[in-house]
């Protein structure tokens, strides 16, 4: 998988990315990574404990989270981005569904855009993606952050998920995004109860059927949580175990908050599964 002048090759172990957030909000860890000197130190940490992608983010997408402007998510992601680009030598991924934020990511240096709403949220999404020669991470979310938890139901949560990706792709490729180009992920937590999320973990080998590498965000969310009755700050123990499950049952990257504990569970699930 190439974007823009760098590559990733997928198959012979499982990818780890890095959560790097640059918003006061974000449900785990928002607040933190606010100033340039901490976010790159955070991002030079976790390319040490092994991360191989880091995923930059401007805007939460947590439960109930409101939309940030255009201008405050470029405010808060450039400055990091060219920072980030000049320290560390990983692929960047930008979590933006705005065209406009996506085109200056690109131009600063990232390498992929990590869209929660599939192509739903921004038309223009695709035409930038492809110009830039990017990667493009396609994720289901049923509704918005503001509204995603409010009662989601669907007539088969894996199907269902399966269909409107399978229809994103069909519009990147359409638009000039090489197929070679494209992830899916299911989209954890994003419009899902508890039973919707373990049932998305219990057959996500059916995503392989949709042939696009695969993405798998666990990290801390609430479902694991709720099970374990822990706090966000508890939760790397259930998010680990997660881990192991997507990657023995097909997933190629996990997208994490705590990266060395989940390289090493990964490494060691390779060692099993590849």
């Amino acid at each position: 998988m190439n974007c823009r002048g760098k590559s990733l090759t997928l198959g012979r172990q499982t990818h780890v990315m890095g959560i790097l957030n640059v918003t006061p909000d974000s449900f785990s860890d928002g607040g933190c990574y606010l100033d340039v000197e901490r976010a790159v130190a955070q991002a030079e940490l976790m390319v040490a404990e092994g991360a191989t992608l880091i995923d930059i983010g401007g805007e939460s997408s947590r439960p109930g989270a409101s939309a940030v402007s255009i201008s405050e998510e470029l405010a808060r992601i450039l400055p990091v981005i060219r920072a980030v680009v000049d320290t560390v030598d990983v692929l960047l991924s930008v979590d933006t569904y705005k065209a406009e934020v996506a085109r200056h990511a690109l131009e600063a240096g990232a390498h992929l855009i990590n869209d929660i709403t599939a192509l739903h949220g921004d038309t223009a999404m695709a035409a930038v993606v492809s110009e830039m020669e990017a990667g493009l991470i396609l994720m289901h979310m049923k509704g918005t952050p503001r509204t995603m938890q409010q009662a989601p139901q669907y007539a088969d949560v894996v199907s269902d998920i399966c269909e409107l990706l399978q229809k994103s792709i069909k519009t990147a490729e359409s638009q000039g995004i090489p197929a070679d180009r494209i992830i899916i992920d299911p989209g954890i937590g994003f419009g899902k109860t508890i039973q919707h999320n373990l049932e998305i973990l219990k057959r996500l080998t059916e995503f392989r059927g949709l042939h696009k590498p695969l993405l798998v965000g666990t990290s801390r969310k609430s479902f694991i949580g709720n099970i374990l009755d822990l706090p966000v700050t508890a939760r790397v123990e259930g998010t680990t175990a997660t881990v192991c499950w997507a990657i023995a049952h097909g997933a190629d990257i996990v997208r994490v908050h705590d990266v060395k504990a989940n390289v090493r569970a990964a490494r060691m699930t390779d060692a099993l599964y590849r």
